[in-house]
């Protein structure tokens, strides 16, 4: 899920209304809300619930609309049976235009009963808001794309473009079977498409019932996490020496925390800080436009990392995040460790990180071990018009006003693993969200009901435009 609410919230001037207030729903949107209720009400966190059972509930769903079995594919890992997704298709009538994949994870993170003020896993609708974890991240979009397509069936919509739909399980847990892996590297044929529409990007409201902006998602930071670790001999603490394993390691952690990694832009970071930076107008603001014209502006760029987001979106961050060592009060250490995670600027292999950070340490000394699990590190995509396009028309439509500003996501998602094997990946716009964050990760996650419902009706709108015209 994105974090860069607040930041468009302050960058963004021109406010447009949400909707014209929400009379009572629509019979489709009622429908639409029981779909959207059953994908949340089934638990699908790691520790207690099944993806599988999400995923058959949607192939359910689709299959009585009228699907045939050869459209659908279930799939599950051997082992990891509760970690299983699907693939729907929707057959376009063109036999040259390549299709367009819709992507959405179905798995949440963890949520506790007790600390929530309603149960995470029951929908609850209060105060003009969907309560329950998932509504936004990501069972929202997946509930969409999925009633995107029942209502293409029973409408008797023939696309020029095949439409794919893929719901998979592990976006939310590292190291977990992840299911956008899976097909990429086992059923990359059944997901081709000349690109595909994910989570990441989406609007911002300013609390009180207007969206300010609406943002693409082009490119995110791959992770990944390093092992520092020094050993010695270690000893009685009577007689200390220079060879201390822990002061060795503080030295290592001293100088990565003192060392910057340089300033880097895409295609996608340069149109979003002068765009942002000009709408701003502010000391930040013109520091990000700057930026943008010269990223060897040192004075803009101390300006810039004022700013904890932006600091971190112009170039490769590592940081400590856990720490060890000793084994014994009255002892030398014999071992102490670190994990450095990285968020890594597209386009660069771990293995070129993990090798500039044994040159800041300069001591072999110290060894710097990859953890799994090692991800890809794709290249951003293109500001392609065919892609943005249309997405800028329906919000200009949507919201009058209202610019849709490209921006690369600090944090990933299986975005990683698409643009790997060559689909490019975009995190659309529509839903928004709060300047809170609608308890997304944390406690009461809540959207927007009538976020949800035009959230809906512009990605319906959004993926005919791309399916009617190739």
């Amino acid at each position: 899920m994105k974090i860069m609410s607040a930041l468009l919230s302050s960058a963004l001037l021109v406010a447009a209304p949400a909707t014209a207030q929400q009379t009572a729903p629509r019979a489709d949107q009622l429908a639409f809300r029981d779909l959207y209720q059953e994908l949340v009400e089934t638990d699908t966190t790691l520790s207690a619930g099944s993806c599988t059972l999400a995923a058959e509930r949607m192939a359910a769903r689709l299959k009585a609309a009228g699907f045939g079995d050869d459209k659908l594919t279930l799939f599950a890992d051997p082992g990891h049976p509760k970690e299983g997704g699907l693939v729907a298709v929707f057959p376009g009538t063109s036999k040259t235009a390549k299709p367009i994949l819709l992507i959405a994870h179905i798995d949440v993170v963890e949520a506790k009963r007790a600390d929530w003020e309603r149960d995470p896993f029951k929908m609850v609708e209060e105060n003009g808001y969907f309560y329950g974890r998932g509504t936004l991240d990501d069972k929202g979009q997946a509930a969409i794309w999925t009633d995107t397509l029942i209502r293409f069936r029973k409408e008797g919509y023939k696309p020029k473009r095949t439409i794919k739909l893929a719901l998979t399980c592990g976006e939310e847990t590292n190291g977990a079977f992840n299911g956008a892996e899976w097909l990429a590297a086992n059923k990359r044929d059944l997901i081709d498409a000349e690109f595909a529409l994910n989570e990441g990007g989406g609007g911002d409201s300013d609390g009180k019932g207007h969206v300010i902006g609406q943002s693409v998602q082009v490119g995110e930071k791959t992770f990944a996490n390093f092992r520092l670790e020094t050993r010695n001999a270690g000893g009685h603490s009577s007689v200390p020496v220079r060879d201390n394993a822990i002061y060795q390691l503080a030295r290592a952690l001293t100088r990565i925390d003192e060392y910057e990694f340089p300033v880097e832009m895409t295609d996608t970071t340069r149109r979003f800080f002068s765009e942002a930076g000009a709408a701003r107008g502010d000391e930040t603001g013109k520091a990000m436009a700057a930026l943008a014209a010269d990223p060897a502006d040192k004075a803009a760029e101390a300006i810039v990392n004022k700013d904890r987001f932006l600091h971190g979106n112009i170039r490769t961050t590592c940081v400590a995040t856990l720490l060890d060592g000793g084994h014994a009060p009255n002892a030398l250490p014999q071992r102490a460790g670190a994990n450095i995670n990285c968020r890594i600027f597209p386009g660069h292999p771990i293995e070129q990180i993990k090798a500039e950070l044994e040159k800041v340490i300069g001591d072999p000394g110290v060894t710097v071990t990859q953890l799994p699990p090692k991800r890809p590190a794709p290249p951003a995509p293109p500001l392609d018009p065919k892609v943005i396009g249309p997405m800028e028309r329906l919000v200009a439509r949507y919201w009058p006003g209202l610019k849709v500003i490209p921006s690369m996501a600090n944090g990933y998602t299986d975005a990683t693993f698409l643009g790997a094997v060559g689909i490019p990946t975009y995190g659309i716009p529509g839903i928004w969200g709060d300047p809170d964050g609608n308890g997304v990760h944390g406690l009461n996650e809540r959207v927007e009901v009538k976020a949800v419902y035009v959230g809906r009706d512009f990605m319906y709108d959004l993926v005919k435009a791309y399916a009617d015209k190739p």
